[in-house]
Parts: C-alpha cells; sequence; structure tokens
C-alpha cells in the first residue's frame, strides 16, 4: 500500500475510534557494514529497518504507540495502543500535535551516487586500505580496526493538521586504527572520513594520516606536572563538545541538570568562542528541513562571541519558557519518544591554521587524544579529569610526543579562557559526525605528569 493512503486510512480509523488530533511518523532505513582483517572481509553486516509510530489525543491525553510493519493488517493494533497508552499516562506536561510552519528550506542530504557505488568497490575499498597501511611503513605491526560502513535513511511525517513532509538521506564513513611497533614501544594511529560521496574516500591519505599519527607517537614520555598552556587538536575538541553537548539543552536546563540556568544572553565563555547549530550546512551529515515534531529547521548561534543566546527546545520545553521552538525535537527512530538534540554542531573556526597557533607557543602541549571521556567527567559540574595524548611544544616548535598525562580543569572555566580558535573545522567519528570543532587555544589547563 502506498504510504499517504496508509495514513489516510490511519487517521480514518484513528477518528472513529475516539481519537482527536493524530501524527504518524515513518521511517525506513538500512546499513551496511564491512570490516577486513588481514586481507580478508572479517565482518559482513547488511540491515534494514522499517517502521512507523503513532501519536493521537483520546479524551485529551497523548497516547503513543508504534510497529514495525507498516502495512493495513496494523492499524486498528496501532489506534487500540494509542488509546490504551493515554488512558493510563499521568503526565501533566501538554503535548501537541504540531500544525506546521510557514516555510521549510530545501535540504538536500542525498547523494544518488553513493547509491550507485557497488558491494565489490566498497570491500575492494577497505581491503586496500589495510594493505596501504601496511606498505607505509615496516614498524606498523598490526591493524586493529579497518571499517567501511554507510547508510540510507527516509523520514515521512503526516498529522491531521494537514501537514505532510518527507526527507531522505544517506552517508559514508570510514576509519582505520592501526599499531606501530619499534622495541618494547607501542602505539596507535587512527584516521577517519565521513560523507556521502564515495569518491571524497581516498586510500592514500586515509592510510597515511593514520600512520603518521602512530609513529609520530613512538617514543613518547611523560612531562612534569603543572600548569601548561594547551591547545586542543579539531578532534578532541569535538570529542570533548560532543560530551557536554546536553548541557545546551533546555530540558537539562528545566530539570536543573545544568549550570547554564539563568545564564541567557550572559557571557559565559571568550569573545572568541562562537557555537552554532546548522541545520542547512552544505555537506552536513545532520542536515535537514524539519525536526521530529515537523517543525522547520532553523540557523542559529547558541553561543555568539561568548554570550549564551539560546538552549536547544522542542515544543514542549519552548512552552514551559514562554519561547518559540527552535526546531530541535529529536527522535532517533519510529520508536522513539521526543527528545532534544543539535543539527550540525560546531565552533565556528578561525583565521588561522594550527601550525601558526603552535609557532605562537613558547612552551605548552598540543592534546590530540582525550581518553575516558564517558567516565572522566561530570557534564553538570564541568569537571573532567582526562587520560591524554600529545606533543611538547618548545619555542614554537613541537619537540616530542607525549604520554601519561592527565588534562583536568572545569568546561564553563575553559570557554572563557579560550584564547584562539583555528581554521581547522573537523567533525567528530562516525557516531558524533555531526558535532565539530577547530583546535582550541587555552591560555591555562592543569596538567598532571610526572
Amino acid at each position: 500500500m502506498e504510504m499517504k493512503s496508509l495514513i489516510d486510512k490511519i487517521f480514518q480509523i484513528g477518528r472513529e475510534s475516539g481519537l482527536n488530533d493524530m501524527e504518524v511518523y515513518y521511517s525506513a532505513g538500512s546499513s551496511l557494514s564491512l570490516k577486513v582483517f588481514q586481507k580478508e572481509l572479517d565482518t559482513y553486516n547488511l540491515s534494514e529497518s522499517e517502521g512507523l509510530s503513532l501519536r493521537g489525543v483520546y479524551k485529551g491525553k497523548m497516547g503513543y504507540s508504534y510497529t514495525e510493519k507498516a502495512d493495513e493488517a496494523s492499524i486498528e493494533q496501532l489506534v487500540r495502543d494509542v488509546i490504551e497508552n493515554a488512558t493510563i499516562i499521568d503526565s501533566e506536561d501538554e503535548e501537541v500535535i504540531f500544525e506546521g510552519s510557514k516555510e521549510y528550506k530545501k535540504v538536500n542530504s542525498f547523494n544518488p551516487g553513493l547509491s550507485m557505488v557497488s558491494e565489490e568497490e566498497k570491500i575492494k575499498f577497505v581491503k586496500n586500505l589495510e594493505e596501504e597501511a601496511f606498505k607505509l611503513d615496516k614498524r606498523i605491526a598490526s591493524v586493529q580496526a579497518c571499517v567501511y560502513g554507510d547508510g540510507y535513511g527516509e523520514t515521512i511525517m503526516s498529522n491531521t493538521k494537514g501537514l505532510f513532509l518527507q526527507e531522505k538521506s544517506n552517508i559514508a564513513y570510514t576509519y582505520i586504527s592501526v599499531v606501530a611497533k619499534e622495541g618494547e614501544d607501542i602505539k596507535t594511529g587512527l584516521a577517519y572520513r565521513a560523507g556521502n560521496d564515495f569518491n571524497e574516500f581516498k586510500v592514500k591519505e586515509i592510510a597515511r594520516e593514520a600512520v603518521d599519527e602512530a609513529l609520530a607517537l613512538l617514543g613518547a614520555s611523560s612531562v612534569k606536572s603543572g600548569e601548561y598552556k594547551v591547545i586542543i587538536k579539531n578532534s578532541a575538541a569535538a570529542d570533548l563538545l560532543e560530551a557536554f553537548t546536553g548541557i545546551f539543552s533546555a530540558e537539562a536546563v528545566q530539570k536543573n541538570l545544568s549550570l547554564l540556568k539563568g545564564k541567557l544572553n550572559e557571557k559565559i565563555a571568550s569573545d572568541n568562542f562562537t557555537l552554532i547549530d546548522d541545520p542547512y550546512m552544505e555537506d552536513g551529515l545532520a542536515s535537514k528541513s524539519f525536526d521530529g515534531e515537523g517543525v522547520a529547521c532553523k540557523y542559529k548561534k547558541i553561543i555568539d562571541k561568548g554570550v549564551l543566546k539560546t538552549y536547544f527546545h522542542n515544543l514542549k520545553t519552548a512552552k514551559k519558557d514562554g519561547v518559540e521552538t527552535t526546531g530541535n525535537a529529536s527522535k532517533g527512530s519510529y520508536k522513539s519518544s521526543i527528545g532534544i538534540s543539535p543539527s550540525n554542531f560546531y565552533v565556528e573556526k578561525g583565521e588561522r591554521a594550527l601550525n601558526q597557533m603552535i609557532a605562537d607557543l613558547d612552551k605548552g602541549i598540543l592534546i590530540t587524544e582525550l581518553q575516558g571521556l564517558h567516565s572522566g567527567l561530570n557534564s553538570i559540574s564541568g569537571d573532567f579529569s582526562l587520560a591524554a595524548l600529545g606533543y611538547l611544544i618548545e619555542g614554537g616548535n613541537i619537540s616530542r610526543s607525549v604520554e601519561q598525562i592527565t588534562v583536568a580543569g572545569n568546561y564553563f572555566e575553559m570557554l572563557k579562557n579560550i584564547e584562539e580558535t583555528g581554521s581547522d573545522l573537523k567533525f567528530g567519528l562516525p557516531g558524533g559526525a555531526y558535532i565539530g570543532s577547530p583546535s582550541l587555544k587555552i591560555k591555562r589547563l592543569s596538567i598532571a605528569g610526572e
């Protein structure tokens, strides 16, 4: 049955059963994951999913249900489950079905070219990537992981107020982790790419990046404990931002789980720090025209030159605060309830390259990797204490690699101590591929070493 006809049928049976306003959220998708180990295809996972959810108002209460079978035979059970859910729900929060925004900006996040790439080409690519890493240097002892993956998704939202929205997107990613060994010294290096243009994935370039990182860390040692000027490299800065993204959610603020409560229009960061949420970003991996409630997404600065301008809102949190939603309602899948999340969320880049920022430092630390992000920080207090890897900077140059150090500080204080943002904006690993940052120069952070 064609999806529009199926949705109309759901609304018809819903009305006959006593439901008032209703909304259908349909999603379908597929994902492929390939992993190579020692020249052989070690893992091949192909999965497909499809389903839809129904929200509906019954006797003044909102009920939810979902089904994995998007067909006519599922409709009556879907409607019954909404009524049952609405009857037992005890939330006092009023929820509404959104009638639609005045205008939706078209976003193109689907590349038909990616869907034309054959599985044979993808397998050949990931095998070549592993082979290239071994060829580059005899000190590469092993490849821990060599992965290619891609996915496709389609979303349809429709409601009884006349809204009908449809969007599709696709994404590909690859990463390789290599192990370099020299004597008893062992170090790892990682490189990754994400996007929806397969032709942008260059085997030699990606392998070289991972190998160079591993080799550069050989011979690392600690440094004396103390306060240092620090540059947090782009990928590590993006990882740190991802760990603290929740503090910008209005839901966290309203539940007293964010220290940003009551700080709107106040200076909370350095003049050099601007934080952007851009759903229309060209080639952005979270670009979209509407959010999980059917609200038109919008470009916004969360922090503008250090001043906190807004939180992320959905319809419910916006109503509580008496403001407009920011179009950041999220719905992880058709099974999920409404949450809040950013789109393409990143620190605005500055003017100068990383090597120029390094050249200004008489003595400092360049941090390239932060470890233990899920256990070594508290997103509510902002405190963090994280194992780190990187390089010692002396006289404006990298003098040697550094390991066995812990960097500690407070995220809210760190934002105030950002002296410069680099020009090297980079987005994170596949799981956080929508969160990005350039390298950040910090006035001081505590480093525990020798």
